[in-house]
């Protein structure tokens, strides 16, 4: 397992950006240069906001919390501010209509789910560089609205904050006026943070670039000190799907809401495209390792995909977890243990030669789909797998080179499975 716990001597503070740039982080920065002089020369701490907005965080979330990662690991000071207050106003950032309002009770359930989770990837604490766990209730909920208008509202131009992207793309949809709120409550966290923890950098999405700009602008203005943004690009799949989307809803970092399998699952069904980057994002593999797996190629890279699945289940589920995971997609795969209870039918090889059988057809006549009409819509949502590979073409066929030991192993959505043991 990958010494995630930070027992070790922390790496050089100055390879921060480094590493960063290297494994893919960086998208945005607002002084590059500056930055870089800054993080040689003391410890900086920085932050990432979440919002809690389910009592689970998915995977698309596993980004910036892989971002804090590397800052701890490199001697710096992380923060998470998790939104107790902006929670209940919105981010319009990235969306197209008003999201649900939470109630406190609700809001509060999210928070203390979250935290949990955020635990196992950073060591929170009170020496050296421990990270801190924050919420912006504590500064937010009591300010009174005319004091904050006053304090706060004066710095900000309403001019410019028309011209900011998560503004903008809302102008045609509508926006509410409590969401055009939010990008003051998020400026007024990073001046509060710099003015109380001495926070100097804030990162984050892409899509938070102006909310970023405006928090740092506030500093100036506020606290008189020059303060960072840096943002991670925004991460779609090689097809162009979002991050952590399947047919079947998110990818969730709650065990309960997605099993270790299943998460074990999703990273050995990345499309071979993503492998390399995803290797250098969500694992703390030394760079060296991740190049000799990004150059695995045809059947090989299911050894880079096995890795990939291996250590990200790791680092969010535990050492054990991913083992069982790993040990379960075997023996369902190969043949063995749990295996032996899986429904399944005999076919002659000789009926996969050639051409094969379209897969529609054949999902249909062992009952994973009552059609294949139906076998061809699960295929399109990306429900169907032939021996734990995921199946985008309705149009394939299967063929002679899909028997692996003697049998094919078909699975439909997550739990419904099927062997054809060819004679």
């Amino acid at each position: 397992m990958t010494d995630i716990t930070l027992k070790n001597s922390p790496l050089p503070r100055e390879d921060f950006l480094a590493t960063m740039n290297e494994r893919g982080f960086t998208k945005q920065c607002t002084d590059l240069d500056s930055l870089e002089k800054l993080l040689e020369t003391e410890m900086v701490t920085a932050y990432i906001g979440f919002d809690p907005t389910a009592d689970s965080l998915h995977i698309g979330s596993l980004l910036p919390i892989m971002g804090l990662v590397h800052l701890q690991r490199h001697g710096h000071r992380p923060i998470a501010i998790v939104g107790g207050a902006t929670a209940m106003v919105g981010d319009p950032s990235g969306k197209t209509e008003l999201r649900s309002m939470l109630t406190p009770e609700k809001i509060e359930e999210n928070l203390n789910g979250i935290k949990g989770q955020l635990s196992r990837f950073i060591r929170f604490g009170e020496d050296g560089n421990d990270g801190q766990m924050l919420n912006n209730a504590d500064w937010l909920k009591d300010y009174l609205y005319i004091d904050f208008l006053r304090d706060v509202g004066k710095h900000f131009s309403v001019n410019q904050m028309l011209q900011r992207d998560s503004v903008k793309s809302r102008m045609e949809t509508g926006l509410s006026f409590i969401e055009f709120n939010y990008m003051l409550l998020q400026g007024f966290d990073f001046m509060a943070l710099n003015r109380d923890t001495g926070c100097r950098l804030q990162m984050g999405g892409d899509d938070q670039w102006g909310n970023i700009c405006s928090g740092i602008d506030l500093c100036r203005r506020m606290n008189r000190v020059e303060t960072y943004g840096l943002t991670y690009p925004l991460l779609t799949t090689a097809t162009g799907a979002k991050m952590g989307k399947t047919a079947e809803g998110a990818v969730w970092l709650d065990p309960k809401r997605t099993s270790p399998y299943d998460f074990y699952q999703y990273w050995i069904n990345v499309d071979d495209r993503d492998v390399e980057r995803f290797l250098k994002l969500y694992t703390l593999l030394p760079m060296d390792e991740v190049n000799r797996l990004a150059q695995l190629q045809g059947a090989d890279i299911r050894e880079a995909k096995r890795v990939l699945a291996f250590e990200v289940t790791t680092l969010v589920h535990g050492i054990d977890q991913a083992q069982a995971a790993e040990k379960a997609a075997a023996a369902l795969f190969s043949g063995g243990g749990a295996a032996g209870s899986i429904p399944s039918s005999e076919q002659l090889e000789a009926d996969f030669a050639g051409e094969g059988i379209p897969i529609a057809n054949l999902l249909a006549d062992v009952g994973l789909a009552k059609s294949r009409g139906e076998a061809r819509r699960l295929i399109k949502q990306g429900g169907i797998r032939i021996n734990g590979e995921k199946i985008s073409d309705e149009m394939r066929n299967v063929v002679t080179d899909d028997i692996q030991d003697g049998k094919i192993a078909l699975q439909a959505g997550k739990k419904r499975h099927h062997h054809i043991l060819v004679n």
